[in-house]
């Protein structure tokens, strides 16, 4: 590992560029994916994580960020959330391959740029959602950017540059949210595409406002309507204590704030709750995740197909009671449509908790209410995979396999790319040719 990065940073990066490359093997095949290949695939020497042949380091950078979040199985931040290596591995590893860099020299801007989209959750939380911005999308923007530059080694000045640049390039809505449309599957490859063409015009003597932050017209003022912002929380400990080191892994492909939902649901399953003797089920919840995993309630309860399931929590708790899982197999759309997920999900309501920690710490609450009468309950004050129970080294590398079988690789590619991914950090010039085909 490299040496100016502390034991668990640098332990951090491994594991989410495993994570991310996993995930990229899994979409590999998805209509989606295969749209934006269509769309941009033009010719340069870098890789589509799980196709042949090589691409120009932008299309690499959007295609292997659309493919990394596409399932909603990336990484999350709690206090965020955002998912960093969806936008950050893609944009680092794009730009080694184009500018022949070292496996620390990548690792490095991976870290900063990890930390980067972490800390910027500090100034405004829960602000940027409600305003309908996705925070992957404009942070990461940045977050490549920094990455990037931290990469290419650019000086101070020019650093500062990338980032100014890369304010303006930030972008992306949530209106997905709507009718599980795929453009929250894009966000973090163009957030990549634009942090790597920012640090790039920076370099090449490009400038960006230095008031990217605190200016009349700055980043918050424009993605969180705030002009207040205390950056105190920001900048605590910047250089000294990294936040990144403690980025969660999700066991469930959906989104974060469902996953406490999902254990509590299987807990009461395993203690003997029978789905067909629920009456109704009712769920305590943070006020700032219902207008995208509660709100609309009925467009909830029978999402339209798998994605924008995956954005509510009554599908999840319906999903993991019935199939004692979330997995990738848990949001097909032919899963989506069974009538028993759909009458169970039916059955789920909601309470605001106003005491909830959300966005410090993502929990879960499931009241059952059986058809006799009795009541039974769990709780859940953490999200199983983050900093309280986080995910351990074997458990990661079973999610690797996992996916990439999914995506149809055999158990010798699998542990081909698995050697190189878990090595790259050591090598002078990055080589992702083993994570082609």
């Amino acid at each position: 590992m490299p040496s100016t990065l502390p034991h668990d940073v640098a332990t951090m990066c491994e594991a989410v560029l495993i994570d991310v490359a996993g995930l990229c093997v899994a979409a590999r095949r998805t209509d989606y994916l295969l749209a934006t290949m269509r769309a941009t695939n033009e010719p340069g020497p870098c890789t589509l994580i799980g196709h042949d042949g090589s691409c120009n380091v932008a299309t690499a950078a959007l295609c292997n960020g659309t493919a990394a979040h596409g399932e909603d199985y990336d990484d999350t931040f709690e206090g965020g959330p955002v998912h960093a290596g969806a936008v950050i591995i893609p944009a680092l590893l794009a730009t080694a391959e184009q500018h022949h860099l070292s496996g620390s020299e990548t690792t490095r801007g991976i870290a900063i740029g990890c930390e980067t989209m972490c800390r910027l959750c500090l100034p405004a939380p829960k602000l940027v959602h409600k305003a309908g911005f996705h925070p992957t999308a404009v942070f990461g923007a940045l977050g490549a950017a920094a990455g990037v530059a931290s990469a290419l080694r650019l000086d101070e000045a020019r650093w500062v540059n990338a980032l100014g640049i890369a304010g303006s390039m930030a972008s992306g809505i949530i209106e997905y949210l709507a009718e599980g449309a795929w453009t929250k599957r894009m966000h973090p490859g163009w957030a990549a595409q634009a942090g790597y063409r920012a640090a790039r015009m920076a370099q090449e003597g490009f400038t960006g406002p230095r008031t990217l932050f605190d200016g009349e017209h700055g980043f918050f003022h424009a993605f969180a309507n705030r002009d207040d912002c205390d950056f105190t929380a920001m900048l605590d400990g910047a250089g000294r204590k990294w936040l990144c080191a403690d980025i969660a892994f999700k066991p469930y492909a959906c989104g974060t704030m469902a996953h406490p939902y999902i254990d509590c649901a299987r807990r009461l399953i395993g203690e003997g709750v029978k789905p067909g003797e629920v009456a109704s089920i009712e769920c305590k919840t943070a006020e700032g995740i219902v207008h995208r995993l509660w709100e609309p309630l009925a467009a909830k309860h029978a999402p339209p197909n798998g994605y924008a399931a995956k954005f509510s929590i009554p599908y999840a708790i319906a999903v993991g009671m019935l199939r004692d899982d979330a997995g990738l197999g848990e949001y097909e759309d032919a899963v989506v449509r069974d009538p028993a997920v759909r009458a169970l999900a039916a059955n789920v309501r909601y309470v605001i908790d106003p005491e909830n920690p959300y966005p410090r710490k993502f929990t879960g609450h499931v009241r059952v209410m059986l058809k006799s009468g009795a009541v039974r309950e769990a709780s859940q004050d953490h999200f199983r995979g983050g900093r309280e129970e986080p995910m351990s080294a074997e458990a990661l590398e079973a999610k690797f396999a996992a996916n990439c079988g999914y995506g149809g690789w055999n158990a010798d590619r699998t542990r081909g790319a698995l050697s190189v991914l878990r090595g790259l950090a050591e090598v002078p010039c990055v080589d992702l040719t083993a994570l082609r085909g």
